[in-house]
């Protein structure tokens, strides 16, 4: 069997979506999901309503804001992530927006093919927030390999 990373973060805006003060990150997010979608590895992402998924509550806080895509591997969305200068120049600026949250990413490897649910994403936090990395819910400074052969995971069952 052939598996694929899953990652969600949240961030939480520190004044609403709409303020002026969020135009900038609004106002970009749909080219830098074009990026992301034309980068090496990138399979799937989640979207609302719209383009993206600021319109999509993963919590009660309506200042949260969810990102969950699937990747080929690791290292194809580390390179997205921290390599990738149109990307890192919004990391750089993620201050000007978003509140520190402390569990605010989550990857997990999936089956080929499938796609992760919030509710899955919010399992997966909660998991990382409890227990730490685990190979069900990890980081990128803890990561886990991907399976040789057919993932046996306790909480897929869980999050279906």
């Amino acid at each position: 069997m052939h598996y694929q990373l899953a990652q969600v973060n949240i961030a939480k805006f520190r004044l609403p979506q709409d303020h002026p003060v969020n135009k900038d990150f609004v106002d970009n997010l749909d080219r830098v999901n074009a990026i992301a979608e034309q980068a090496p590895g990138f399979v799937w992402r989640f979207v609302g309503g719209g383009n993206n998924a600021l319109d999509v509550q993963i919590s009660d806080d309506p200042l949260i804001a969810v990102n969950m895509s699937v990747w080929s591997d690791i290292r194809t969305l580390v390179d997205f992530v921290y390599r990738n200068d149109d990307h890192k120049l919004f990391m750089r600026r993620r201050k000007e927006w978003f509140d520190k949250i402390d569990f605010h990413m989550v990857l997990w490897w999936i089956e080929a093919d499938r796609r992760p649910t919030l509710e899955e994403a919010r399992i997966r936090l909660e998991l990382l927030r409890q227990q730490g990395p685990t190979y069900a819910a990890f980081t990128f400074k803890r990561p886990f390999a991907a399976p040789s052969g057919d993932l046996v995971d306790p909480f897929a069952e869980k999050c279906a």
